[in-house]
Order: structure tokens, then C-alpha cells, then sequence
């Protein structure tokens, strides 16, 4: 993909604003709401993607210019539940700071940087592309996730026009 930093750059920069927006608008319990058992819900979608903000992509992008190896990360072990009572708002303004860090380190690699490797212990070889590329579809995954969580009152509710949702009702795919 020609411009891939800067295609990447342009998902990246969207996703905290989205998100503050929903921490801000949406109330609180619809965004602790899991979609279904074992299913995250809003919340848990932003406190993963703040997890691996700091706790992944930020690390990689050092490692890969430093030319070192890095670990796997498991969001059941490196990641963090949200607390029962914690402000969306508050996430959302954390994970932003964490994106603006982040984006600086963006901003600095070079079309060059892009063929750089690195070994990651379940994966093999990979390329700074190709961590770039999961990266956006990592953010973009994530809050679609997030918003299928927050649709399913509204689709449970949607009487006659509920086969419409089909691809997305979290009760139906049970």
C-alpha cells in the first residue's frame, strides 16, 4: 500500500475522538452491557485498546527501531479490567494521551522503516508494515466491536425490522 504511514496515521487519529465521544455521551451502563456471556462489552473494548496502546503497539515500534525481538501480548495477562466505577470519560482521555505519544512515533519512521523486522515468538518474522496494518485494523476491530455491544438493546428492540440486524444481533447468533 503506497503512503501506508499515512493511511495508518489517518485510522489512528480517529479512533480517540470517537471514543471520547462515546465515553461522553453514552450512558454508563449501556457501556458496561456485555452483548452476550463471554462477549466484551464498550468499556471493556476501550480499556483493551488503551492496554495495548501502551502495553503493545508503542513497544513494537521501539523494538523494530532498536532491532530487537519482542514479546507476545496476551490481553488476559498484560491487560487490565476496567473498575466497576471508572469514568469512560477519563479512560477515553488516557488512551487519547497514550495516542498522541504514540502518533509522534508514527510521524517519525521513514518509507524504509517499513521493511524492518522483528521476530515475535508466535508469529515468526514479521515487518514494521505489517505491524502497522494490524495496528489500524486492530483500532478499527475493536470499536466496531464496541459498537455491536452497544447496538443490541436497540436491535433486541427493533421489532419487525430486527431481521435486519441479522449479521450483528448477538442473541440470534447464540
Amino acid at each position: 500500500m503506497d503512503g501506508l504511514i499515512a493511511r495508518v496515521r489517518e485510522i489512528l487519529v480517529t479512533t480517540p475522538e470517537r471514543w471520547e465521544r462515546l465515553a461522553e455521551s453514552v450512558d454508563i451502563g449501556l457501556l458496561q452491557r456485555r452483548p452476550a456471556p463471554g462477549e466484551w462489552a464498550a468499556l471493556e473494548c476501550l480499556q483493551h485498546i488503551l492496554d495495548t496502546e501502551t502495553g503493545a503497539f508503542a513497544v513494537r515500534v521501539e523494538a523494530f527501531l532498536a532491532g530487537r525481538d519482542f514479546a507476545a501480548f496476551d490481553p488476559d495477562a498484560a491487560g487490565s479490567e476496567p473498575e466497576p466505577s471508572a469514568d469512560p470519560t477519563a479512560l477515553a482521555r488516557r488512551f487519547e494521551a497514550a495516542r498522541v505519544r504514540s502518533l509522534v512515533a508514527l510521524d517519525g519512521l521513514s518509507p524504509a522503516d517499513l521493511e524492518r523486522t522483528a521476530r515475535h515468538p508466535e508469529l515468526g518474522v514479521v515487518t514494521m508494515r505489517e505491524m502497522l496494518n494490524e495496528w489500524a485494523a486492530h483500532d478499527l476491530m475493536h470499536t466496531v466491536q464496541a459498537e455491536r455491544a452497544l447496538m443490541q438493546p436497540f436491535v433486541a428492540g427493533s421489532g419487525k425490522w430486527r431481521g435486519y440486524f441479522a449479521d450483528h444481533d448477538a442473541e440470534a447468533a447464540r
